[in-house]
């Protein structure tokens, strides 16, 4: 019987631009994705012949039910290739949930990854793109091993030649952000006075994030972090990422990013999430 842990990375989301709205109610957008060092552990188990699928996970606040993408992946896939083979996914969460940081989504891609290879490989990168594009607009990203650029509603993705290593402190308070709702209160919101919205530029290009808009107005906290990072002498740009609620800042070289975490954790508190990360 197959068994395997797969890594399931993190992504921020280093510059994301809305267009506009488009004709199928998303919205379009543009935005770079980067994978970074805090993942889950995805382990998958193929069961013994006439077991059925099921999911596991060690986060109790998570649905284990048919929501669940990682279980919708593997779905995805056993009607693409006509599979019937059952299986035990079991993820084992370091990705806090509601953070802009794409856990559900690499967890699913994950398993299309880890099944398909398990199948032989039936399916190509482009199939298992389209499978995860019904899902998620985040899931064909993280099939890639690469920086990527996103266009459309996020689902068609460009991989990029990016030479850079970037050391980031991350930090999601204590309540996440819903995806749709940014959207939905982006064209309505407006700008707090005082805080940085416009772009930053950085040797690795502009950051910006037009979620911030909606996001900030209803949470004052993150628009507070996002000043407090800024006006750090380790700091070298700082963004939320993705619809939130992470917020990071990207470390000067040289600096100490755990002296930063340190200090950042001081200022939010110890309901926080607070960590240390590198791009990969």
């Amino acid at each position: 019987m197959i068994q395997r842990t797969l890594s399931a990375p993190a992504k921020v989301n280093l510059h994301l631009r809305i267009l506009g709205k488009r004709a199928d109610g998303f919205h379009a957008l543009e935005t770079r994705m980067v994978r970074i060092s805090v993942a889950d552990d995805v382990c998958l188990r193929e069961l013994p012949g006439g077991e059925a699928t099921y999911l596991t996970c060690s986060d109790p606040s998570l649905p284990c039910d048919e929501s669940n993408l990682a279980l919708r992946a593997l779905r995805g896939l056993d009607a693409a290739t006509g599979s019937t083979r059952g299986w035990h996914i079991h993820l084992e969460k370091r990705i806090p949930s509601g953070a802009g940081l794409g856990g559900g989504s690499s967890d699913a891609a994950a398993v299309l990854r880890g099944v398909n290879e398990a199948l032989g490989q039936p399916l190509t990168l482009a199939a298992l793109a389209e499978i995860g594009g019904a899902l998620g607009s985040d899931v064909p990203f993280f099939l890639y091993d690469s920086v990527c650029d996103a266009s459309g509603r996020g689902e068609i993705v460009t991989p990029v030649p990016w030479p850079h290593q970037l050391q980031l402190v991350l930090v999601k308070p204590p309540f996440g952000i819903s995806t749709p709702w940014a959207y939905k209160n982006w064209a309505s919101s407006v700008e707090l006075p005082g805080v940085r919205y416009q772009a930053q530029p950085c040797a690795w290009g502009e950051m910006v994030n037009d979620l911030e808009r909606p996001a900030f107005q209803k949470h004052l906290l993150l628009a507070s972090v996002k000043s407090w990072f800024l006006e750090q002498p380790e700091t070298a740009a700082a963004l939320m990422s993705g619809s939130g609620s992470t917020m990071f800042a990207v470390v000067r070289k040289g600096e100490n990013a755990e002296a930063l975490a340190a200090k950042v954790a001081q200022l939010v508190g110890e309901t926080a999430w607070v960590q240390v990360a590198h791009t990969l």
